[in-house]
């Protein structure tokens, strides 16, 4: 090589240095895997010889371990915290169902974040933060998106999904599916950065695992067991850990991929938990399981790899919790746009990076129906008052608070702080609508979930998120939801039901601020219940069915808030149909 050529050389490789060089490999694509009721324990990294997870444990050890990291006592509280780094309340989440899991629309999502920073974003899973356009993923930063914004789903083998807001069938067993789709869009976007969003909805029930992972603990002798053994339910819990199995096949599906698209050294691996377990069951003998504020409610693990950056291997011991996320990856990723609004989360990377800082004492709040519960470095104060030194009383079985009076009175402060300032965000009345036909958006969903049954008409199960309605027996029955139209336009509406044959030609009727559409029910459709012949254990939730589309026709609405009404207006069998939802799409807009 000549000196010329030796100078340009140098000189590109400084211009690279200083200023980048404009590819991919300019920012880290983001991998955010995050599992559904899987306990701190249930790992074989967490120290649990009764399952094996090679892949999760592998991404442990070439990363960087949070010992203490806390997510929220259920699922759609923990899931708007990870969007928003700021506590859930703030946001306007309080329920898992009905309307209360919605983020609020004034939050800045991390998925838009990293959008806006050029990055490609899909989200593959259980949603569990809002159905209905602007509160859809595909609203709220994600350019791609397959799975069910409910929080829960009545079937994991071939089940009815969606795709961007058109419902679709899923393909096999729902974790491998949801994996192929992030697999798919990897292997696209190779060439620019990515966030991917990987919310998986197992291991929480109904208890389905493919029969591979199944065998293994269909009569397995479990080692290790809650520490009150009579409090667990052994086929509850070889079926947990055998679909903890699955995920972790999944996760090394994942790992695989990115090696041999060499992308590994350029991409952060995120993998979390959303509470604690959905059952007792060995969780290193820490008090409370999923919907407690206790330890064992609200401790997850957390893995976070980037290979050749952040030091493989490495435990950290500081509290941290999931606000910490949007503010760690924007700060790794060097991404400067921020929400608008302050963040409760602090950024990680000095951390992850062991940095030799002094890292101050700070407190983590969770809150679930009513209770609150607030962790230092050191100590818990849980929502009954009672003061807990977690680090040599991790199963909070002594009170101390008499003896450490100082660090209750502190800590009860905070508390009471935490309740005044986050606590009175949210509205004691949830006024908000269900919104119908966002301009931007052709599908509109309202599930029987949203709606509220008047009369005769029954859920099928006590716990909404994949329920249907049914015993419709009388033209007074009916089913509303408080909806608002967005804009203005025709909508082609389907109406999934079922109905005997003995009960057909029943006239259903829809109507929305006087606006009116009616259909005869003409065919029969009376497929059976299904789910138990995948279920493991049996359920607590109710089982599914396959609903048929029905067109309604063509409904012109206008802008403006009123009340949907479903109803019959002719019975002509026992009852008139069993519902499951509504689907409208836009056609035109005024």
């Amino acid at each position: 090589m000549n000196k010329t050529s030796t100078a340009i050389s140098l000189l590109s490789v400084a211009i690279i240095f200083l200023f980048g060089c404009g590819s991919a490999g300019d920012k880290p694509n983001v991998i955010i895997i995050l599992s559904d009721d899987q306990g701190w324990g249930d790992l074989g990294v967490s120290g649990n010889s009764n399952l094996t997870t090679p892949n999760i444990d592998k991404l442990a050890g070439q990363g960087v371990t949070f010992d203490r990291f806390y997510a929220c006592a259920v699922c759609s509280p923990t899931r708007a915290e990870l969007l928003t780094g700021r506590y859930h309340p703030r946001g306007g989440v309080y329920s898992t169902s009905t309307g209360g899991e919605r983020l609020d629309l004034d939050e800045t999502t991390i998925a838009e974040v990293f959008k806006k920073a050029g990055y490609a974003t899909a989200a593959y899973g259980k949603w569990h933060n809002g159905m209905q356009p602007p509160y859809h993923p595909n609203a709220r930063g994600f350019d791609d998106y397959y799975g069910f914004c409910s929080g829960h789903w009545g079937s994991y083998f071939d089940p009815l999904l969606e795709h961007n807001g058109e419902l679709v069938t899923g393909n096999g067993f729902i974790i491998d599916d949801l994996t192929d789709h992030g697999l798919e869009f990897i292997g696209k976007n190779t060439d620019r950065p990515f966030f991917l969003y990987l919310p998986f909805n197992t291991p929480h029930g109904p208890m389905q695992v493919p029969d591979q992972w199944w065998e293994k603990y269909e009569n397995k002798e479990l080692k290790q067991l809650h520490h009150d053994p009579g409090k667990e339910d052994i086929e509850f819990t070889r079926a947990a850990l055998a679909m903890c199995e699955n995920i972790d096949w999944n996760v090394g599906r994942i790992l695989d991929r990115l090696d041999d698209l060499n992308l590994s050294e350029n991409t952060i691996v995120i993998y979390f938990s959303d509470n604690g377990p959905n059952s007792w069951r060995w969780n290193d003998g820490m008090k409370g399981r999923k919907g407690s504020t206790d330890e064992g409610g609200v401790r997850s693990p957390l893995f976070i790899r980037w290979e050749g950056t952040l030091e493989a291997g490495r435990k950290i011991t500081e509290i941290a919790g999931v606000i910490d996320l949007l503010p760690t990856l924007t700060d790794l990723a060097v991404i400067d746009n921020q929400p608008a609004k302050p963040l409760d989360g602090i950024s990680l990377k000095p951390l992850l990076y062991g940095d030799d800082i002094t890292w101050e004492d700070r407190l983590i709040y969770n809150h679930w129906r009513g209770r609150t519960s607030v962790r230092s470095q050191k100590y818990r104060l849980d929502y009954e008052g009672q003061l807990f030194d977690m680090t040599i009383d991790p199963g909070q079985t002594r009170d101390i608070a008499i003896e450490k009076p100082e660090i209750m009175k502190q800590l009860s402060r905070a508390m009471k702080q935490f309740d005044k300032e986050v606590l009175s965000e949210l509205p004691e009345t949830d006024t908000r609508p269900f919104p119908i036909g966002h301009p931007d958006f052709q599908f509109t969903q309202f599930p029987a979930r949203d709606g509220i049954a008047q009369g005769n008409i029954m859920r099928s199960d006590n716990s909404p998120n994949c329920t249907f309605f049914t015993n419709w027996t009388s033209t007074s029955d009916e089913i509303t939801w408080d909806a608002e139209v967005l804009a203005e336009g025709d909508f082609e509406v389907e109406m999934y039901y079922t109905c005997p044959a003995e009960d057909v030609g029943s006239v259903i009727e829809l109507s929305l601020n006087g606006e009116k559409i009616s259909v005869e029910i003409t065919e029969p459709h009376d497929p059976p219940l299904k789910g138990m012949e995948n279920d493991r254990i049996l359920r607590t939730q109710s089982y599914v069915k396959d609903f048929r589309p029905l067109s309604m026709g063509k409904i012109h609405l206008t802008k403006g808030r009123g009340v949907l009404r479903l109803k019959a207006t002719e019975i002509r069998g026992s009852q008139a149909m069993d519902f499951r939802l509504l689907m409208f799409k836009r056609i035109s807009a005024d």
